[in-house]
């Protein structure tokens, strides 16, 4: 420790703050003195413990990566369907009419985006099963929304 601690400290500071630096040099040593025994008589004991040292440096910028981060207070904003969901309720409402497997399809293919095999692995089968509500779904919305669009016939317009 005494002829490769600093040279280990160098490799740690140059990757790290300084109290980490010190945490991964601490944890370096303690990583080679478990792994020593099985160290090669003619191995560079040098280089080993700055490979060790360069893994815990890495272990420790992955950690601190993982760590939240504090930031100033946010605002609170109160979210609405206005910007997001068109002015026509007709259509939602012929979604919502779907059955369960169709509207959980279409929800999450059409309007989410996630390709069928996400779809199947959130609502359970296969792609292809996923593919095919979708596909009935979107069949029986068309047949839906498009007859309350059109006009119904008048008896005048009918002939027999």
């Amino acid at each position: 420790m005494a002829e490769h601690g600093p040279t280990v400290l160098r490799v740690c500071r140059a990757v790290l703050a300084r109290s980490d630096a010190e945490d991964a040099w601490s944890e370096t040593f303690l990583a080679a003195l478990r792994a020593y025994p099985d160290l090669a008589d003619d191995a560079n004991v040098q280089a080993w413990l700055v490979t060790i040292a360069h893994h815990k440096s890495i272990d420790a910028l992955r950690a601190q990566r993982r760590r939240a981060t504090p930031v100033a207070d946010i605002a609170e904003t109160i979210a609405t369907t206005d910007s997001w969901e068109p002015e026509d309720d007709h259509l939602w409402s012929a979604l919502r009419a779907l059955p369960t497997k169709q509207r959980q399809a279409v929800a999450y293919h059409h309007v989410a985006g996630l390709p069928y095999a996400e779809v199947a692995a959130i609502v359970g089968g296969s792609a292809d099963a996923a593919r095919r509500a979708a596909h009935d779904g979107i069949r029986a919305l068309r047949r839906r929304y498009l007859n309350r669009q059109q006009p119904t016939p008048t008896a005048q317009g009918i002939h027999s």
